[in-house]
């Protein structure tokens, strides 16, 4: 079985669903408040107005806790790596996650933090904005990714994103250079701000942006040996490097983008790790990236690795 390790964020995402026009006016009153599609950090709690949502959630999430989440239903042995609050338990952010096929035996507890929260927004086309408060997530350290270097070393595939110190990121790609074997690594560079060491890392062999993420980083990204991955939403995936690719997303009704992005970098790495062609990989990681939208939610709106290939064979058929 293809061994996946993740190491990144553990939220609980405040979710609220709002109109289209509530959300504008959201984004012309808070200067933090982030752009469509975008995720951004902030320091603290946002004080918010009282608004009247269609609907309020919290839910477990983080883009480590998701990309986890999403490798599992990608029929992946995955173990997530990162911290959580005192809190934790509270919002059975372990128990979900295990629950949901993840390995949390390593996960860390901060008893003197929250667990990082996200605020996100969406609107009646399923669009999503969102902005992350980091808590036990800026705990990650060297000393703790030194202690589970062995576990991410060993690994088929790693995961990294932008929501953990870039320092403890910084860590484990140095060392993983000077490794005669490694796991392909993925990095998923969001929020884009303070991403850029890590994008000239030689141990990152792909990297995966919006549409957002690629106009903040191009100049850092032009130089990149790797490949990088452009999710572009209805327009389809192109991917750059030794070969060109492009991919065409299904068509779906989208209800909720929150977590396409996710559930793609999850599955992509399952999928190369595996052993997959990149091509391949590509064509799997839209599919559930495009099906992942079709549901409310995030890591309960990834589709298992049968519904996939599923849509992969008719879309075979149907050309």
């Amino acid at each position: 079985m293809t061994d996946v390790v993740s190491l990144g964020s553990a939220n609980v995402d405040r979710t609220r669903y709002l109109s289209t026009d509530r959300i504008r006016d959201l984004e012309a009153r808070y200067d933090w408040f982030p752009a469509a599609g975008e995720t951004v950090r902030i320091d603290a709690s946002p004080e918010l107005p009282a608004l009247e949502a269609d609907r309020y959630e919290n839910v477990v999430g983080g883009k480590g806790a998701n990309q986890a989440v999403a490798a599992a239903r990608a029929a992946a042995e995955t173990a997530f790596l990162g911290c959580v609050g005192a809190d934790a338990a509270e919002y059975g952010v372990l128990e979900t996650l295990a629950d949901r096929g993840v390995d949390v035996d390593r996960v860390a507890i901060a008893a003197d933090l929250e667990t990082g929260k996200a605020y996100v927004f969406v609107d009646d086309t399923g669009e999503s904005w969102i902005a992350i408060v980091g808590g036990a997530n800026d705990a990650v350290d060297d000393a703790y990714v030194d202690r589970h270097y062995e576990r991410i070393r060993t690994a088929d595939a790693l995961l990294l994103q932008n929501e953990i110190p870039v320092a403890a990121m910084e860590r484990v790609l140095e060392r993983l250079e000077s490794e005669s074997t490694r796991p392909t690594t993925v990095f998923n560079p969001a929020p884009a701000e303070g991403a850029e060491p890590l994008c000239s890392r030689s141990a990152v062999d792909i990297v995966v942006v919006n549409e957002a993420e690629y106009a903040a980083l191009e100049e850092e990204l032009a130089d990149f040996d790797g490949t990088v991955v452009r999710t572009r939403g209805a327009d389809g995936v192109v991917a750059t490097g030794a070969v060109e690719h492009r991919v065409t997303p299904p068509s779906v009704d989208p209800v909720d983008t929150t977590g396409a992005g996710d559930a793609f970098c999850g599955y992509l790495a399952a999928l190369v790790g595996g052993g997959a062609g990149l091509e391949r990989a590509l064509e799997g990681a839209t599919v559930a990236g495009s099906t992942a939208t079709e549901t409310e939610g995030v890591q309960n709106a990834i589709p298992d690795r049968e519904t996939v290939e599923r849509t992969l064979e008719n879309r075979n058929v149907d050309d």
